[in-house]
């Protein structure tokens, strides 16, 4: 029997007892994900992106994992809440409007030494100080941004995060943190996405794919010498406890420079439809969601329950979940994956009978979370837990 054939019975056979629309995640995929991760990373430790994970139960399952260490959060609520749950390491790794997280965690110094806020800005600063409900110090890391800029500048190829690009830049604002009270500076961070987060080998594109990979390489040579002079100039200000750096896509690129000194991942875990199109690496899509066949309009197609879980970023089908089990179907380009019913083609509908599953993949990771209130854990052909995800402990923090 073809894996995919396998795994649909393993699935089907694990949630026989439960009705869909159901989410799981395949423990044997994410076990082999995330030693896959550890590998790519060289020594290095892994700090899982929390964002594209968005469930403490397996957030905990990686940190007890040899080679990872630490989280990176994607809002100051966030970081908050698993700092109080008991996660001593948390890096938030977006800067911060939210006073009333602040002042809460100005407040405890317990919280604080757990707590580390992303600065691009002075101005983040003089929010986090006016704010303040105590004089617990914060613990600062600065973010660098990781674009490749072309033509004096005039070509930029990046995530527009981080208006700090030049170390010279960076040592300013790092100069700043250094001289006011009540902040440590402790980290620096720049992430990659162009590289990361951009898969480079797409399938029936190959003159596409193959200007990704030519700006890929250009890339990670331009940032690893700009990283480089970065660290030296904030380390003449300020001892860094770590330098982080790459995401699922660039593990293996990011861990060799030597100035960095951790790498982080999440998607990779899940290995969402998107992380497929990678030539350095191929993981085992880990987590899935199954939604009911409810109609037969005819010969040649059905339709399941809702499944229109669209992700963030530019709209355009590679942002759709895709049906993944049985192999074979495709959406009625019509109507496409809808809020309320899908109808779908292709060659197995008309094996398919009412209360049948059907599975798919999300195209980005944690977002799956968003729609579910619960993921059960398959080991082999059995769920052996069931776990909340941040939306079923009642967490929605964007």
């Amino acid at each position: 029997m073809p894996a995919a054939a396998t795994d649909r019975a393993r699935y089907n056979r694990a949630t026989a007892h439960l009705d869909a629309p159901v989410a799981i995640v395949d423990l044997r995929a994410f076990d082999a994900n995330a030693r896959d991760l550890v590998r790519r990373a060289r020594g290095k430790p892994v700090r899982v992106a929390s964002k594209s994970v968005r469930c403490r139960a397996l957030l905990e399952r990686a940190l007890a994992m040899d080679g990872f260490s630490g989280i990176m959060s994607f809002t100051l609520a966030e970081s908050l809440w698993l700092a109080r749950s008991g996660f001593p390491d948390v890096l938030l790794a977006y800067p911060s409007a939210d006073r009333a997280g602040f002042a809460a965690l100005t407040g405890d110094a317990g919280l604080a030494a757990a707590v580390t806020v992303m600065v691009d800005d002075p101005a983040q600063l003089d929010l986090i100080d006016a704010a303040r409900s105590g004089d617990a110090e914060v613990r600062v890391c600065l973010e660098m941004d990781a674009s490749l800029r072309l033509l004096g500048g005039r070509v930029r190829i990046g995530a527009r995060r981080s208006p700090l690009w030049s170390p010279a830049r960076l040592a300013e604002l790092a100069r700043t943190v250094v001289r006011r009270p009540g902040f440590r500076l402790v980290g620096l961070m720049a992430y990659e996405g162009h590289v990361a987060g951009v898969g480079d080998a797409l399938a029936g594109q190959p003159v596409r794919s193959r200007a990704i990979r030519l700006m890929q390489a250009a890339a990670r040579r331009d940032l690893a010498a700009r990283r480089a002079a970065a660290v030296r100039a904030v380390r003449a200000v300020a001892d860094l406890e770590f330098v982080n750096g790459g995401g699922t896509g660039s593990v293996q690129h990011t861990a060799a420079e030597d100035a960095v000194t951790e790498v982080a991942a999440g998607s990779g875990l899940y290995q969402p439809r998107l992380f497929d199109d990678y030539t350095s690496f191929q993981g085992r899509p880990a987590a899935l969601f199954a939604q009911p066949v409810v109609r037969r309009p005819g010969l040649g197609v059905v339709t399941v329950l809702g499944g229109g879980y669209p992700a963030s970023g530019p709209a355009g089908t590679d942002r759709l979940p895709v049906p993944y089990l049985p192999a074979g179907l495709r959406y009625d380009t019509n109507e496409g994956p809808g809020e309320v019913q899908t109808p779908l083609l292709g060659p197995p509908v008309d094996d398919l009978l009412i209360g049948d599953k059907v599975w798919f993949r999300h195209a980005k990771a944690g977002e799956m979370c968003e729609r579910f209130d619960e993921l059960h854990l398959v080991d082999g052909d059995r769920v052996v837990a069931t776990v909340p995800t941040y939306r079923g402990e009642g967490r929605t923090f964007l």
